[in-house]
């Protein structure tokens, strides 16, 4: 039994689909909506030896022939070099510009392949399959896709959006703790943009989507599916109040850069920490009660994710770090205009806006502050 959120944007919609055990009647659901009986899954190393041949199956009992390409797992997949190769052998598969291409895997795969698919003959439909937490809330949702550069995460790219999000709750169940709890960072995020009610709730039940309680799992991603889906409705080109779901991520991104884009710091516990400087650039500025910070801090901490550079608990601590080469990398973000960097700040819990005027020295202040903090 699944349930169906539907994004709609500008002159295209196209359905995401939540439940459990959705890959078994994933060719079911892809069939009616391809040109022709066949298409090529693109998937990295982890996912292909926990999920890959759920989804084969399905598809062949659906009738659908399939190649299978298999990248390297990590971000650093999200490369120009890894784009080249996908390309190359897509050409070589003879794929025409009414196939489609399944993304199966989380954010890396969704990016590369979405980006992949906007550029491939000017544009190939795609579908997503997210199988992480963080995917399956944030990344497969709104048509955002890119790949990575050494100035800074996802500067090359495109907004192209795929023609059906496919969600199994229960690929969750193969993922490492860490990864699930760097996804938990994207669900806290909706709560905490505008939805004190959501945040309320997450307060009492984070742990459970931790540790695989499926409820509340589903609960968390349809919640910030609905959540994405009309902020993507309103503005899908980020040029308004989308940069508002980058809550923590000029933060969290520049941190991801310094760190090479490896796995000493992920995704998700990028965005825990930058959404806890963003609260306390917003204390700084006098915009955030200091008890929300708090709350927020209080919050990620009982969830085991990082709050600060200098958390003696991760090797993100380990790696040495200056505040002006942090804040250096803030200015590549890519809402960054006049040479002034646009920053998601808030007044509160559910209470984020944009702030266009913030001083470099706030900034370098606030990523000093979370080099220091101590215990």
């Amino acid at each position: 039994m699944s349930q169906k959120i539907t994004v709609t944007v500008k002159d295209h919609s196209y359905p995401i689909y939540v439940g459990a055990n959705l890959l078994e009647q994933a060719g079911e659901i892809i069939a009616p909506i391809l040109s022709r009986p066949q298409s090529v899954i693109i998937t990295d190393e982890n996912v292909a030896r926990h999920q890959l041949s759920r989804l084969e199956k399905s598809l062949t009992n659906a009738g659908i022939a399939f190649s299978t390409l298999i990248l390297p797992a990590g971000e650093a997949t999200k490369s120009f070099d890894q784009l080249q190769s996908v390309l190359d052998q897509l050409l070589g598969l003879k794929l025409e510009r009414s196939d489609k291409i399944i993304a199966l895997g989380g954010g890396v795969i969704g990016d590369l392949v979405g980006f992949a698919a906007s550029i491939y003959q000017r544009g190939i439909g795609f579908i997503q399959i997210p199988t992480t937490l963080l995917s399956q809330v944030d990344s497969s949702v709104g048509g955002k896709c890119g790949i990575n550069t050494p100035r800074g995460k996802n500067l090359v790219g495109s907004f192209h959006q795929p023609d059906l999000v496919l969600t199994d709750v229960t690929t969750l169940d193969s993922l490492p703790e860490r990864q699930v709890r760097a996804g938990y960072a994207e669900v806290v995020k909706y709560g905490l943009i505008n939805d004190v009610d959501f945040f309320t709730w997450l307060e009492s039940n984070g742990e459970k989507i931790i540790t695989g309680d499926r409820l509340a799992q589903t609960h968390a991603i349809l919640t910030s599916c609905r959540a994405k889906a009309h902020v993507v409705a309103e503005d899908e080109k980020e040029k308004g109040n989308r940069a508002l779901l980058n809550l923590g991520h000029t933060f969290g991104h520049a941190l991801e850069a310094e760190c090479g884009y490896a796995d000493t710091l992920i995704h998700g516990e990028a965005v825990a920490i930058g959404m806890v400087m963003a609260f306390d650039l917003s204390v700084r500025m006098g915009l955030c009660p200091q008890a929300d910070a708090e709350t927020v801090r209080q919050h990620l901490e009982r969830l085991a994710l990082p709050t600060r550079i200098s958390d003696p608990k991760h090797a993100l601590s380990n790696i040495p770090m200056t505040a002006q080469r942090l804040f250096d990398h803030t200015l590549h973000d890519k809402k960054a205009s006049g040479g002034k960097v646009t920053f998601v700040l808030t007044r509160g819990l559910g209470q984020a806006f944009l702030c266009r005027d913030v001083a470099p020295n706030d900034i370098k202040a606030i990523f000093q502050q979370s080099l220091d903090a101590a215990d």
